[in-house]
């Protein structure tokens, strides 16, 4: 038995039913016959079908195809396919997914438990928690919940919603349900809110309606969606997590003044979705609240005992009731024949009545947490942790989790667990190590003592000089940072990370080892810590010794190369610890926009040598002048020297250009080691062929195709987690470097130089940290953070400054001091842009103060990690 808004999709002709950009708008006509045919692919005994959920229009037809049919569909998150211990417990009959990037329908078995009559979808409610359990729904929960939220919405046939919310998350495939039921259209954007063109996208689709969890607001906050004006956008909706007040009003105030509504709701997969919702002319000055039952379902609140509550004011459990109510859970292929089990949904919320008749959620009974539209399930995450022999208490609430544990395991070991586990952020999640886990008279974890420890933590937070903020806000100007803002959030980069790290030594004394992912807040209640000794980053010191042995090399000309050869491994290397975020989005102008450091100064150098020369390198002009097409002796280029500069755009615009393609996207968030070693073999092919087929000579080394696997082996570096990834790598890397350097090399100090990446290669592996005296630190951090100032700047000391002194000087001493004057004026240089970016701060402080003073700050309003 299909549901019958899919019956009657034909009813609604040449309609539009999904807008995809760059493709054929699909009518309600052509939708029809699609499902039609992909339910012809689902013919036989009725059964479960696997759906690899993409938000596309492929994955739409098979679900209403597979519906069609009489089956009962399983929506899995894309990527996961119908694999591993999800299959092991509900066996599916058919599945649907892309192999080799084709969509493909396949018939798995045949003979398993039939599933009930009723039983229409599975959906999982525990978030990445990995527990296997799922949320039965049937034909008249999708029905009556998609009819309902129509109804509430006031959907017709004219609305089109933007949808970019996951299919096999409940919120998500209810916009969907509900649009198609009124005979309204969907456009389907994909990608991120992050993705450059998504507001004029938005705008050119002449979308009514967008839907989004709190962490889509606070991505819309980042691009500005309120700064822009959508003359067809009728109403947006929030659900899916606590959202701080502040968003709900500024988005309510917005829209109202745009004629528009702003819907704040509440709900679960097992009621399909939605429980309850404010209308729009209650919200204002109640947005803490859920509001009334949504139509069709009633609310109540009842005691532990089960008792209604009827008085205003007074906790208990919310309770409702409905026809959206699941039919219940299931852990295996056995349940789903199962019928319902419930008429009532206990929610498992701490909630009151108001007199207004408005319900508010005050507190969790169960021990989950709701964060950026994943539901959490504490248990779950303690129980992943004693898998792997780790005794903890996981506590939390909306913002965050807080695991307590004991034993000798590192905090930071017990975060990325938590993170593989939960699909959260490390910025999510905190770890601190107990001698012991407090346990009541019962012998039962004290939760309450752990959940007020947290709280007192989380407080201790807010509380900063801030001295760690200034310190952000000078190396990310002119970007505004926030205190819930991190490193990797605001999209840093390796010439940042090196910069932080000098400024977080000198504030902090030691660094957290994984202080790129720890907030502003965070950073900023770290207690300086005296101690003789200081630990940073192995590739700190590495940046250091690369661009020393490069001023060295340029200077006395001795058989040591490598120096540029290592800056290139720790590009990559940087790339994936620092950029993966704005790569794995598709965001090409956040992975370029670190260039503009690079590209000014170089800029400059090239318009010195235009006025000293009176003619343009224009080789140099458009970074192909270590292309062997141009020659520094005939001006149509700069010297050699800054060949690293024109290959480092090259590699970066290469780089942009692989991730701007969607599969490649996918293949490395699965599989970001086995992605990468497969480039790396495209690489390395790349540049055995090179000398065979572009015969320049000995200006080949300066090409990208020469240099590029050493990127990548920096980028396999970064994301290599395991013991024998790690392995692979270094044998991998070990045999390259050998080949070119012993069997390829004919000069000694090409020998040299590939045996010393072996050393950089193992040294990033299996030594990220190291241990030197403060005074070394003292030393290492702000050498390695002005790395680049001295490249492009060391030349300019004996080539020009020091002309006169040569003959005064013996040779000798002339190199002594041409190599400590290029260094110096490097890190004079990074100096000045420091002191300069200081006052910058300071200067854009005091113009925006007056503003402040008088309420006219920046429109955009703080908003915190849900």
């Amino acid at each position: 038995m299909s549901l019958s808004f899919i019956d009657d999709l034909e009813t609604w002709g040449d309609r539009p039913a999904l807008v995809v950009p760059g493709r054929p708008i699909v009518s309600y006509r052509e939708l029809s016959e699609r499902v039609a045919r992909q339910a012809l692919a689902f013919a036989g005994p009725r059964g479960l079908v696997s759906l690899e959920a993409e938000l596309c229009e492929h994955a739409i037809v098979a679900y209403l195809a597979a519906l069609k049919a009489g089956h009962a569909v399983a929506m899995q998150a894309p990527k996961s396919g119908s694999t591993g211990s999800w299959t092991d417990a509900f066996d599916p009959d058919y599945a649907f997914r892309r192999i080799d990037g084709r969509w493909r329908t396949e018939y798995l078995q045949d003979g398993g438990q039939e599933p009930h009559p009723d039983l229409a979808l599975m959906l999982s409610t525990s978030g990445s928690t990995g527990n296997g359990k799922a949320v039965r729904l049937s034909r008249q929960n999708v029905s009556a919940n998609a009819a309902s939220i129509s109804q509430y919405l006031g959907l017709t046939a004219d609305d089109r919603a933007c949808l970019i919310l996951p299919l096999h998350y409940s919120y998500g495939l209810s916009v969907l349900n509900a649009h198609l039921s009124v005979g309204a259209s969907l456009y389907i954007p994909g990608g991120s809110i992050l993705d450059a063109g998504f507001l004029d996208g938005f705008a050119a689709s002449e979308s009514t309606n967008l839907s989004g969890v709190p962490y889509s607001f606070e991505l819309l906050e980042k691009i500005g969606f309120r700064e822009r004006r959508f003359p067809r956008l009728r109403f947006m909706t929030v659900a899916g997590g606590r959202s701080s007040r502040d968003v709900i009003r500024h988005y309510n105030d917005h829209l109202r003044a745009q004629g528009a509504a702003f819907f704040a709701m509440y709900g679960q997969t097992e009621a399909t979705a939605r429980i309850a919702y404010v209308p729009p002319a209650k919200l204002a000055g109640n947005e803490d609240r859920i509001g009334i039952a949504i139509p069709g379902g009633s609310l109540a609140i009842k005691s532990e005992a089960g008792q209604p509550i009827d008085k205003t004011g007074v906790a208990g459990e919310l309770v409702y009731r409905g026809p959206n109510v699941m039919m219940g859970y299931a852990a295996s292929r056995a349940d789903l024949g199962r019928g319902a089990d419930l008429t009532e949904l206990r929610t498992g919320d701490l909630a009151m009545r108001h007199a207004d008749g408005l319900f508010q959620i005050v507190a969790r009974m169960k021990r989950f947490s709701k964060i950026a539209g994943l539901r959490i399930a504490h248990d779950a995450l303690e129980a992943a942790l004693e898998k792997r022999g780790i005794a903890a208490a996981v506590v939390g609430d909306d913002a965050g989790l807080h695991a307590f544990y004991s034993g000798g395991r590192k905090a930071d070991d017990i975060r990325r667990i938590l993170a593989k586990e939960s699909g959260l952020t490390l910025a999510h999640l905190k770890a601190t190590s107990l001698a012991e886990i407090p346990r009541l008279a019962s012998g039962k974890v004290d939760y309450n003592a752990l959940n007020m420890a947290a709280r007192q933590s989380a407080a201790s937070d807010d509380d900063d000089d801030g001295g760690v903020e200034n310190l952000f806000a000078q190396v990310f100007y002119p970007k505004k940072v926030k205190r819930s803002d991190s490193f990797v959030s605001l999209g840093g980069d390796s010439l940042r990370f090196v910069q932080l790290s000098v400024g977080l030594e000198k504030a902090l004394g030691d660094v957290p080892e994984a202080w790129a992912t720890l907030s502003i807040a965070e950073l900023s209640a770290v207690q300086r810590r005296e101690s003789a000794t200081r630990r940073i980053g192995t590739d700190l010191v590495i940046r250091v010794l690369a661009i020393l042995l490069v001023v060295l090399h340029h200077e006395t000309l001795w058989p040591l190369p490598g120096g540029s050869a290592a800056m290139v491994i720790l590009a990559g290397f940087s790339l994936a610890r620092f950029q993966m975020g704005p790569l794995l989005s598709g965001d090409s102008l956040a992975v370029l926009r670190p260039l503009v450091q690079i590209l000014v100064p170089y800029y400059l150098i090239v318009a010195a040598y235009t006025v000293v020369w009176g003619e343009v390198p224009w080789a140099s002009v458009f970074l192909v002048g270590n292309f062997g097409l141009a020659l520094p002796e005939t001006h149509d280029m700069v010297p050699y020297l800054y060949w690293f500069i024109e290959a480092y755009c090259q590699m970066m615009l290469v780089f942009a250009g692989l991730f701007a393609v969607p599969q490649l996207r996918r293949f490395v968030s699965a599989k970001p080691f086995a992605a990468g070693m497969t480039l790396l073999l495209v690489a390395l092919a790349s540049r055995l062929a090179l000398p065979l087929l572009w015969q320049i000579g000995n200006r080949q080394i300066f090409t990208l195709p020469w240099i590029f696997y050493l990127a990548v082996i920096g980028w396999c570096a970064a994301v290599a987690e395991t013991a024998r990834q790690r392995f692979v790598l270094l044998v991998t890397g070990t045999g390259a470097f050998l080949f070119f350097g012993l069997y390829e090399g004919v000069w000694i100090g090409t020998k040299i130089k590939y045996l010393l990446q072996v050393a950089v290669l193992a040294a990033l592996l299996y030594l990220p940290r190291i241990t030197v005296p403060r005074w070394g630190a003292q030393l290492i951090l702000p050498l390695s953070a002005a790395g680049f100032h001295i490249y492009i700047l060391h030349r300019f000391v004996p080539e020009l400054l020091m002309v006169p002194l040569q003959p005064l000087v013996s040779p000798v001493v002339f190199s002594v001091l041409s190599i400590a004057g290029g260094v110096a004026f490097g890190l004079a240089a990074w100096l000045a842009q420091r002191l300069l970016l200081k006052k910058l701060t300071a200067w854009r402080e005091r113009e925006a103060r007056p503003l402040r003073s008088i309420g006219l700050g920046a429109s955009r309003f703080p908003l915190r990690p849900m």
